[in-house]
């Protein structure tokens, strides 16, 4: 045997003999050829045969008395074996020669010295691991992600979108997707006039849309545009919220197809942390994604308006860029399911949008359907 406390055992200090000091402790080592249980059995017949001596004889007379010699011989014989047996048993057991297993660790609080990795290390890690990820969710998603664009007569009197609070949470100027200066004064002679945009998307395949009821506010008429379609569509406000920030929108199939659209899934499920995707049309540009996580949940807000304040209350936080034009827009998990609708975010920050949950959606929908709220 060698250092039996050792744990880095060199196949090449088999061969060495003699005596050698470990850890102050002198270790014999010994060489042989006969395996444990050879020597098992030779010790076991040799005590085998010197047992038969001390045996009385069949006629029941006295045992034969043994001489001073032979007793002290045998019984250095048993010691010998004893020993001999004693420390192979131990080194079998320790090397689990008799099993086959490994080695048991002589210290379960000692970690084995190897350069080997456990299959797992206890580590978690995100979903959206790779980009492949990402655009399975978006191919997925996109189609039922839908622009909406708001017509009105045009007018030049101050609205909700020039007070400065509303702007801080939606976006100066554009607050609602909404045009400039500019572009409001080359639209006064018409008829209506393009006031705004945003985002919707589908939650039923029969033409039911789900945005911001800011996102469609005072408006006349309201354009859809759809992905497969050359020509926006002509929505039907069904119903909507202004406490809530809700509406639900409905077109019609020109082509009698279903259209594409997506799951709601629970917020309540969702983790600070989380991944999560936003696709919206910030800007006017359409069907643009963004990624990041959820930054926070029950998040209360307020927003001045024209009419009065507008109070928030248990909104997702994400630090994914969300931008005006966003508004309206599903909010992702990572398996593709809306967790929240984007509505606001803080223009004098970064990485700071919120989002109704679906939890809250969930509750008013069909009454959002049928204009009963």
């Amino acid at each position: 045997m060698i250092g039996m406390n050792d744990n880095h055992h060199n196949a090449n200090n088999a061969a060495n003999t003699g005596n050698a000091s470990t850890n102050g402790s002198t270790t014999y080592i010994y060489e042989s050829g006969k395996t444990t249980n050879d020597m098992r059995a030779s010790y076991e017949k040799e005590l085998g045969m010197h047992m038969d001596m001390m045996k009385p004889s069949m006629g029941g007379g006295r045992r034969p008395k043994l001489s001073g010699n032979s007793a002290r011989t045998m019984l250095a014989s048993f010691l010998i074996g004893a020993v001999v047996i004693g420390g192979f048993s131990y080194m079998a057991d320790k090397n689990n020669l008799f099993s086959g297993g490994a080695a048991a660790n002589e210290d379960a609080g000692t970690s084995i010295a190897s350069g080997a990795q456990t299959e797992d290390a206890g580590l978690t890690t995100a979903s959206l691991g790779t980009s492949d990820d990402i655009a399975t969710i978006y191919e997925a998603a996109s189609p039922a992600v839908v622009k909406i664009e708001t017509y009105a007569e045009p007018a030049r009197s101050e609205s909700m979108f020039d007070d400065p609070a509303f702007r801080q949470f939606f976006g100066g100027e554009y607050g609602r997707g909404g045009q400039s200066p500019q572009q409001e004064e080359q639209q006064e002679s018409a008829e209506l006039a393009l006031t705004g945009s945003g985002t919707g998307f589908f939650f039923e395949s029969d033409g039911y849309i789900l945005t911001n009821e800011h996102v469609i506010a005072d408006a006349k008429e309201v354009k859809v545009t759809v992905q497969g379609y050359d020509e926006p569509l002509t929505a039907a406000v069904m119903g909507s919220s202004y406490e809530l920030d809700l509406a639900v929108l409905k077109v019609e199939s020109p082509d009698g197809k279903a259209f594409p659209s997506l799951e709601l899934g629970s917020s309540d499920e969702t983790q600070i942390g989380d991944w999560v995707i936003a696709i919206g049309n910030p800007y006017g540009f359409d069907q643009t994604l963004t990624m990041g996580v959820l930054s926070a949940k029950e998040r209360p807000i307020t927003i001045a308006d024209e009419q009065g304040e507008h109070q928030y209350e248990h909104l997702l936080q994400t630090d994914a860029s969300i931008n005006p034009g966003n508004s309206g827009g599903p909010l992702l998990n990572e398996e593709g399911e809306v967790i929240g609708i984007n509505t606001a975010v803080n223009a004098e920050a970064q990485g700071i949008g919120f989002a109704i949950p679906t939890t809250t959606i969930a509750k008013v929908l069909e009454q959002l359907k049928t204009n009963t709220l």
